[in-house]
């Protein structure tokens, strides 16, 4: 693995999770959502006799269990990721790495933000990525 293929993992991650928060927001919807009645009597011993929702709210709390779970291993990577950020010398390097890996910001906004030319930025980054070295146990997603 190489440093830069480490540093992006809490992008991809924090990516996920905001798809699986979208995907809870769309099942908490549905678990609110009211069917129509059925007035005839019908009995089907295959049809499973709980109401819907029922199910859309189990659903709901394994993708809920699953954002947890995915959040607590973002937080491990991102503190790991600070521990290696912090080893690089220059502070100029260091901010350009914490903004783009930790913080997740484009290169426009961390040049903003740095008052710094985008190739300026660029070459902050390049040889702050030659200083980085992976920790013995880097946490994979």
């Amino acid at each position: 693995m190489t440093v830069l293929e480490y540093l992006s993992q809490a992008y991809r991650l924090d990516d996920r999770i905001n798809s699986y928060i979208a995907e809870a927001s769309h099942l908490r919807k549905l678990a609110c959502s009211v069917g129509s009645p059925g007035y005839e009597e019908k009995h089907d011993p295959n049809h499973p006799t709980e109401a819907p929702f029922v199910r859309t709210l189990e659903k709901l709390w394994q993708m809920e269990e699953k954002i947890n779970s995915e959040i607590d291993r973002l937080v491990d990577l991102k503190e790991q990721m600070r521990k290696v950020i912090e080893t690089v010398p220059d502070p100029d390097e260091r901010m350009v790495l914490y903004c783009r890996y930790i913080r997740n910001m484009s290169w426009n906004r961390i040049g903003n933000d740095l008052k710094a030319e985008r190739t300026t930025v660029y070459r902050w980054h390049k040889s702050a990525l030659a200083h980085i070295k992976l920790p013995e146990n880097p946490i994979l997603i």
